[in-house]
């Protein structure tokens, strides 16, 4: 299959059979409850400039330090970021996979992983007997690098024209944003406010992925995106509103993620949960499918460069809290990820000491 275009307009009523997974796999949404109750944060008052004058107040670290501990998802809200820009990047975002052409459809899309800007689809590999090899997942991605200051909108599509100019806006916008949320999490463990931003590195991994699920006649036996964890540090999530489809794994069952109006999703990656020592949680999540309306997403992901060293914060390791992974280069992690492609990848649990 080389583009998702043969089933992004279907007006059958079923699925093609390369979609349909495998009984053990499939979502079983009519068992899957909505969570009201994912932590919704309010930064109303908060600038995250770091100066003195504006030191977080110790009722928004426990609520950073609760939800990361036993979600690794919040929301938040009152975040600075203009919701109009919101909306003309989620537009622009739609508009990159419905009017794309097809000459530069062909060029961008890849089943190379080493590409920095690829037009791609999901699957995962089956495990049934007298079947297919691989089920594709419904949706797909462009991924690419940003940068908050350093021009790469050469790299970018002209196609939509606005996606370049949109998305510059949005990345320097989103920029601002990591850095106050790593610096709320840093405190939340009680550690300064750059100390993870540090041990991330300098020169760090920032790539973008749009996705797009097109309305899918039988959400029952696909997923959009399959099981995963985030493998980089930290990961903001924007979405088309009106639509669900995230869930995140809580207490061993599978919840559906309302999004509140203009709010951003936070999820840690990997290695927030390394660089804290298994206190901060990278939790496993997928997406959805949705019959009648399509669903967009923009995911900007924060992470270490290949050649970063992680491992625990030693502030966080004591006798009582011994280390639970061992130090590797990032490069490491990432092979090791690349190698789990197609599974329910579990790399993190790779470097993990043994008990």
């Amino acid at each position: 299959m080389e583009t998702s275009s043969s089933f992004r307009w279907t007006s059958s009523d079923t699925i093609p059979s390369n979609f349909i997974l495998p009984e053990n796999k499939r979502p079983h949404l009519s068992q899957v409850p909505a969570l009201s109750s994912i932590p919704i944060i309010d930064l109303k008052n908060y600038t995250g400039d770091g100066d003195n004058n504006n030191v977080p107040d110790s009722s928004l670290l426990e609520k950073i330090s609760h939800a990361c501990e036993e979600y690794g998802f919040f929301q938040i809200i009152n975040h600075g970021i203009p919701e109009d820009l919101c909306n003309k990047m989620m537009d622009a975002i739609a508009k990159l996979f419905e009017s794309m052409p097809p000459e530069e459809r062909k060029q961008f899309f890849t089943t190379d992983h080493t590409k920095q800007v690829k037009l791609f689809n999901y699957y995962i590999n089956n495990d049934s007997a007298n079947s297919q090899d691989k089920v594709q997942m419904w949706s797909e991605s462009f991924s690419h690098p940003w940068h908050p200051i350093d021009d790469t909108s050469h790299l970018l599509p002209g196609n939509p024209p606005d996606y370049r100019e949109v998305f510059g806006e949005y990345a320097k916008e989103i920029y601002e944003l990591m850095n106050k949320l790593m610096r709320l999490i840093s405190q939340g463990l009680g550690l300064e406010k750059d100390c993870l931003k540090k041990r991330v590195g300098e020169n760090p991994s920032l790539r973008a992925q749009a996705n797009y699920y097109p309305p899918c006649p039988e959400p029952e036996l696909t997923l959009g995106l399959n099981i995963h964890t985030d493998l980089n540090a930290l990961t903001v999530l924007r979405q088309s509103p009106g639509v669900t489809g995230l869930q995140v794994i809580k207490d061993g069952e599978w919840v559906a993620v309302d999004f509140a109006p203009n709010a951003f999703v936070i999820n840690l990656g990997d290695q927030i949960q390394v660089l804290s020592n298994g206190r901060y949680k990278s939790v496993h999540h997928r997406a959805v499918t949705n019959k009648e309306q399509r669903r967009v997403t923009l995911a900007m992901f924060y992470g270490p460069n290949r050649d970063s060293v992680i491992g625990p914060v030693e502030e966080l390791v004591d006798e009582h809290h011994p280390p639970l992974y061992r130090n590797y280069r990032y490069s490491e992690f990432q092979d090791e990820f690349f190698r789990q492609v197609g599974t329910r990848r579990m790399v993190k649990e790779a470097f993990q000491f043994k008990k």
